[in-house]
């Protein structure tokens, strides 16, 4: 298991304070780009739950602000991103639409959640590592 993906599972099971999508997806990558988790969690803290209003899934945002941070930030490679994640989830990034898939599939939110961080951290490695690119360049 890599690092990141250990980081953001450790996030995931605290329970106070709670760490959203977005923040739990950022902050692994953020630590290690020199930015404080601190400071990664209050940037991170509005995109959870769809940017709190059942938009774009936080996983989503969190992947694309680590993306961004690490200077991965081409449009084409942001197009991937969205592209992938899509394909993986029948063509939805909303978290509403993706929650409401998942509770009629009668998965537990909280699984359902906890595997779409999962997933972008595991997305974002991929494309880090597909273009070459280290936390550290």
């Amino acid at each position: 298991m890599s690092e990141y993906l250990e980081k953001a599972k450790e996030l995931r099971a605290i329970e106070t304070p709670h760490y959203n999508c977005a923040q739990s997806v950022l902050i692994p990558f953020a630590e290690k780009a020199g930015l404080d988790g601190e400071t990664a969690y209050r940037l991170a803290a509005c995109f959870g739950g769809g940017m709190k209003r059942g938009s774009v899934c936080g996983a989503v945002t969190g992947g694309l602000m680590a993306l961004g941070l690490l200077g991965l930030d081409d449009p084409a490679i942001t197009a991937e991103f969205h592209r992938i994640f899509r394909e993986r989830h029948g063509g939805m990034l909303d978290c509403s639409k993706l929650l409401a898939t998942s509770a009629a599939a009668g998965e537990p939110k909280k699984q359902h959640c906890d595997g779409l961080v999962f997933e972008s951290v595991r997305l974002v490695e991929e494309l880090l590592e597909k273009h070459s690119k280290t936390v550290r360049d």
